[in-house]
């Protein structure tokens, strides 16, 4: 499973949504959706706008979270 950091990112650097929506020009709600995981995709010009704004790398906002199913699937 892909997640995203945004929630942590913004903690570690003390910024609200709606500060990074007006550093992007991203609209809030679609902010809301990456920060709590709902989003299914995110373009590259979004990761790169909240790059850009958060000074960080792509691998600081989303992560990969091994499926303890699928894994122990595998394994039998």
């Amino acid at each position: 499973m892909i997640r995203t950091r945004l929630d942590y990112v913004l903690l570690d650097r003390r910024m609200k949504l709606k500060d990074l929506a007006e550093a992007t020009d991203l609209a809030v709600n679609n902010l809301s959706i990456l920060k709590t995981n709902k989003a299914r995709a995110i373009r590259f010009s979004t990761l790169n706008e909240l790059c850009k704004a958060l000074s960080c790398t792509p691998g600081d906002l989303i992560e990969f979270v091994p499926d303890i199913k699928e894994d122990a699937q595998l394994d039998e």
